[in-house]
């Protein structure tokens, strides 16, 4: 079937800004683009609200135009029963609420929760949005990001949610570095006082992040006696379970 090579050159540009912000180096890097072709699709997409330029004006996001478009289709929800009866199961397996993030631009936004089996319950975030640095969930896509994307995000001021909260940008890239290394990674209190909190990332076929699965509940008894790492593997096995069933069908 014929093709208009400028509508699939700029579909490709749209799914790696898919991920998050990028430069113009970035995309011709993961699109195979020439730099010029990608920065004059770039200002013709801009042009018409597909994407938006970013402040510091060498990164662009999905625009705000596309974003709305995107939002009547309901992606996210899709995705949030997509992975429902995974999140039902790490619930039961591990005793505490279950979730699903999303990126958006530089935050994470939580789209659904299954609770705790457990009488003592923390609140349901869902519809929250956090800086990425944050949460897990925004620290395992980061995790997942390319190093030009990453400096652009870490020269911005932080901000600490509790006293636990990481800042120090070099502490974060090294703790990225172990998260990307184990799959999955833990946070002590670090957005909210009294809840502990893991994550792994949803990726695509291209090995790209367009979410994460966290369990989450309070410090005092999660993990509590259990080791993190076992119930981070329990995490990382629903992933690929949530990732086998998507790739057969």
């Amino acid at each position: 079937m014929a093709t208009v090579q400028s509508v699939v050159r700029a579909f490709s540009i749209l799914e790696a800004l898919s991920t998050g912000p990028a430069g113009v180096s970035e995309i011709s890097a993961q699109t195979d683009l020439p730099k010029s072709t990608v920065s004059r699709l770039l200002s013709t997409l801009e042009h018409i609200g597909a994407v938006d330029r970013l402040m510091e004006g060498t990164n662009y996001r999905l625009g705000s135009g596309l974003i709305e478009i995107l939002g009547t289709s309901g992606a996210p929800k899709t995705l949030g029963r997509s992975v429902q009866p995974h999140l039902e199961q790490l619930a039961i397996k591990s005793g505490e609420a279950a979730g699903l993030a999303v990126p958006d631009s530089y935050s994470v936004q939580y789209v659904t929760q299954v609770e705790s089996p457990d009488p003592v319950q923390v609140r349901d975030y869902s519809g929250l949005s956090l800086p990425m640095h944050v949460g897990p969930s925004g620290l395992v896509i980061m995790s997942r990001w390319p190093l030009e994307l990453l400096q652009h995000y870490l020269v911005r001021p932080l901000e600490a949610f509790t006293r636990h909260t990481v800042i120090d940008p070099v502490a974060i890239i090294e703790r990225l570095e172990m998260f990307r290394a184990a799959g999955y990674g833990w946070i002590y209190e670090e957005f909210a006082e009294g809840i502990n909190s893991v994550a792994a990332p949803l990726l695509d076929r291209r090995g790209s992040p367009i979410g994460a699965i966290h369990i989450h509940g309070p410090a005092f008894r999660f993990p509590g006696t259990r080791d993190p790492a076992e119930i981070g593997a329990l995490l990382v096995e629903e992933v690929r379970r949530y990732s086998l069933r998507v790739d057969s069908s």
